[in-house]
């Protein structure tokens, strides 16, 4: 098997030619294909969006971000950033971003948790929001520290479905009520 480096996976997602009805992600040098969301997904998106108040707010769906250091192009549900911090073109750099927001699917798991989390606050991301039809809760996730593999964020913040979550950083309060879930999906531990 040849070994590939980081920068080589970089040229080859950005030469890729996708299928319709695929999602592709270059995480920290690795090529992740996934089907697109289901209805469920899009709804929550949908819902999250409508509640971010758009006069002060570019709620961008499915925008490829930036991420110095990171051989990493992420694609987020939503990002959320100033209308004023808005670049020119192209991706969005993390250093303009408030908030990242993913809705778990059935497969996204781990990424959402794991690999994302720590991406995100390696870009140094203000928060992270997690939105997790599986387990019908939501987490919040505040306070970007470290780099690398090592980054994480410092405060968590966990809320049900049907509670009210706030937003400080965004000047908004979510309305969790509406929010579905998966039906059939195994509930997995994380938190």
């Amino acid at each position: 098997m040849t070994a590939v480096d980081e920068r080589r996976m970089t040229e080859l997602f950005e030469n890729l030619e996708v299928p319709e009805g695929v999602k592709v992600e270059l995480l920290r040098g690795n090529i992740v294909m996934m089907a697109t969301p289901d209805l469920v997904h899009n709804e929550i998106v949908e819902s999250v969006q409508d509640q971010i108040p758009r006069r002060a707010w570019m709620r961008l769906q499915t925008q490829d971000i930036t991420l110095p250091f990171e051989a990493s192009e992420p694609i987020p549900d939503l990002v959320v950033l100033a209308r004023e911090a808005r670049p020119e073109s192209g991706p969005i750099p993390c250093g303009v971003i408030t908030t990242v927001i993913e809705v778990v699917s059935k497969t996204s798991v781990d990424h959402d948790y794991g690999i994302k989390r720590s991406i995100y606050a390696a870009g140094a991301v203000p928060a992270y929001l997690i939105i997790d039809p599986i387990v019908a809760h939501c987490v919040l996730l505040t306070q970007p520290v470290g780099a690398g593999d090592e980054a994480d964020y410092r405060a968590q913040q966990i809320t049900k479905f049907g509670e009210p979550l706030p937003l400080p950083m965004l000047d908004a309060e979510l309305d969790t009520s509406e929010f579905g879930t998966y039906k059939g999906v195994r509930p997995h531990r994380r938190p």
